[in-house]
């Protein structure tokens, strides 16, 4: 029998963060300005990179295209939470709803290969210096991110299709500030193993492998690292791969802590494990992608020297 998707939910109550209903108009501007900068940052990051033919290597290109993930990423959440602070919730249709998801996950999968990448880049770069020009040339590093972008398309929209053929008779209410997977599967009335196998499935292509990527080539590049000699060159050697790797920290972290949470049955704890996982989706949703353009420009000598030239050069040309 031809199975036909019979949900009777067609739109959804995001109820955003409950317990912060006293502060809505400052927390919407809040929101708003860290949504700007985030947006003008990353961009900044871009025209850095695009601009100056010192920073025309794997590592920036790298960059500017986790910078154009992090805007995907702010704009998919921000705009509809900043009316879910504002009103203390909204309603998006479930097809708004699931296309939030697939943006959102497909982002977060993104971010996650291209930390990935970058840590191969670093490898290459401090372990196999020699080798490194001909491995990551800008043939290998355009490959590459086609491809992700390829796999993201592919197993993201496997991922809504599943969830698109659920049944959801209600209720239509999200404890949450944007439509994740499981307060999603939570509405649902079918039977959800298929789509959790999917899920976990995903979550070890993009999460599980490409962090265990991450720790192997970090292991090999301070094992490297150690072998210098002096310490100024350890020194100078490790700061090419700092900002990278607080980045992959601040990222992973705040993932991880979210879903080692311990899960408990108690009304009043489950209340305060929902509020801290907002608090942590929140952290890596709209904090992350705020702090990856300011890692990277602050600790970043290269970078600093092009937004001052680019910066003098404006100056110059407004001037004139």
């Amino acid at each position: 029998m031809q199975h036909h998707n019979s949900s009777k939910v067609t739109e959804i109550l995001l109820l955003g963060f409950q317990n912060f209903q006293n502060l809505n108009i400052f927390s919407f501007l809040l929101i708003l300005i860290i949504y700007i900068v985030t947006v003008c940052g990353n961009l900044l990051i871009m025209l850095v990179v695009s601009y100056s033919r010192s920073l025309h290597s794997p590592m920036y290109f790298f960059l500017t295209q986790l910078s154009l993930s992090d805007i995907l990423l702010t704009t998919t959440i921000v705009p509809n939470m900043l009316q879910t602070v504002l009103y203390e919730k909204s309603y998006v249709s479930f097809i708004g709803c699931l296309s939030q998801f697939y943006c959102f996950s497909a982002s977060e999968a993104l971010e996650c290969l291209l930390l990935t990448v970058m840590s191969y880049d670093r490898y290459q770069a401090i372990c196999n210096p020699l080798h490194y020009t001909s491995i990551m040339d800008f043939t290998f590093c355009l490959r590459i991110i086609l491809v992700f972008w390829l796999i993201i398309f592919i197993m993201m929209l496997m991922i809504i299709l599943t969830l698109s053929h659920l049944d959801f008779c209600g209720p239509n209410i999200i404890d949450h500030f944007f439509c994740d997977l499981e307060p999603l599967l939570e509405l649902s009335c079918s039977d959800t193993f298929i789509m959790k196998m999917e899920s976990l499935v995903l979550a070890i292509l993009f999460a599980i492998c490409p962090l265990t990527v991450v720790i192997v080539s970090y292991m090999y590049i301070i094992f490297t690292i150690l072998k210098i000699p002096s310490v100024t060159g350890r020194q100078k050697t490790f700061s090419t791969c700092s900002a990278h790797l607080t980045v992959v920290s601040i990222f992973y972290g705040s993932i991880i802590i979210i879903y080692v949470f311990p899960r408990d049955q108690n009304a009043k704890t489950l209340l305060s494990l929902q509020n801290a996982n907002a608090l942590l989706s929140l952290f890596y949703t709209i904090v992350t992608p705020l702090l990856n353009p300011m890692v990277y420009s602050l600790s970043n000598r290269d970078i600093k020297q092009a937004l001052r030239k680019l910066l003098t050069n404006f100056s110059y040309y407004f001037a004139n």
